[in-house]
């Protein structure tokens, strides 16, 4: 029988309740135990939840041999600072996005994974559900003729005070929360790298992004524009143009067991339908095959690093009122 991996939560995060069930789904996984900065909170959690092991530290949690791989859904700040700590204790990570905050964080973490032969891969959803494939699959077919321009949004109402999503040095901000789906989409889509970047950015008192509104101009010729945020009606949307046709994606980034998308020529509609699957079960597969059938993950550590580095280059440009060169 093939091994089952066990999986330990590090933190009692909110995001942890989309995780579980599809750590229960899968027939290779085992969701083995919680981590806490208390024993108390982790006892608590773990009753609720019905995890077996409850530790009152995330050193604890690392220090236990029976723990193969760890999800990371700790504030930004703190995704590389913990990712590096587990590698080096020996476990496997599926580190929530951002998975860094620079570039300099982003090269220590692929030099941990090379010194330790564990996998890291960036919990980008989104990337392994059926919806998204088969759009890059009809993208890539030529389905809309040459691609030319990438519109997205991502933008939704956040109301909770005191959230880390304010703080810009807690890696707080809407360009890092939500901004980078639309960016991590575009770049999957064209297959190359920004050439060059511009943004306008929108403060609020904590001094991260209230909102965002960038363009990309990539190499090949294709452009996209896009924006997301904290203050806006909810929104969630790919289209792609091309030459001879356009897509739209509605629920591009979270796609549900059933979606369905639009190809426009002209005066004809057609809709794709697609039988989904449980939103986050596929980043759980794919950490299965990374580290039990050795393949490799579908978000690489170079592709995790150049989302960051487009990221950054639009924040300089909104800080400097210039584009910024990429290339």
């Amino acid at each position: 029988m093939e091994k089952i991996l066990n999986w330990g939560l590090l933190s009692t995060a909110k995001i942890n309740r989309a995780l579980i069930p599809p750590l229960r789904a899968s027939k290779r996984t085992r969701l083995l135990g919680v981590a806490s900065r208390n024993q108390s909170s982790a006892d608590a959690y773990a009753r609720e939840w019905n995890i077996p092991r409850a530790y009152g530290s995330y050193e604890a949690m690392l220090a236990d041999p029976e723990i193969d791989v760890i999800y990371n859904p700790l504030p930004n700040h703190l995704h590389a600072e913990w990712t590096i700590k587990v590698l080096q204790a020996g476990k496997h990570v599926l580190c929530e996005k951002p998975m860094v905050l620079t570039l300099a964080e982003a090269d220590q973490i692929i030099a941990a994974t090379q010194e330790t032969g564990k996998v890291v891969a960036e919990a980008f959803m989104y990337r392994h559900h059926p919806q998204t494939l088969k759009v890059k699959e009809l993208i890539d077919s030529g389905a809309i003729g040459e691609m030319q321009l990438i519109k997205g949004a991502f933008t939704f109402t956040l109301k909770r005070e005191g959230n880390f999503r304010w703080v810009r040095e807690y890696g707080g901000g809407s360009l890092w929360d939500v901004g980078c789906y639309p960016i991590s989409f575009a770049r999957m889509l064209v297959g190359v790298e920004p050439a060059e970047v511009f943004g306008w950015q929108v403060t609020g008192p904590e001094g991260s992004d209230d909102s965002f509104f960038g363009q990309m101009r990539f190499g090949n010729g294709v452009h996209m524009q896009f924006d997301c945020g904290f203050t806006s009606t909810p929104r969630s949307f790919i289209e792609i143009v091309g030459t001879a046709g356009s897509m739209q994606v509605p629920n591009a980034f979270k796609p549900g067991r059933k979606s369905e998308f639009k190809i426009i020529r002209g005066d004809e509609i057609e809709t794709i339908k697609i039988k989904g699957q449980e939103l986050y079960l596929g980043e759980v597969e794919d950490m299965c095959n990374a580290i039990l059938n050795q393949q490799p993950p579908r978000i690489s550590l170079s592709d995790s690093r150049n989302n960051i580095a487009a990221i950054l280059g639009l924040y300089k440009s909104a800080q400097e009122g210039n584009p910024i060169n990429l290339s």
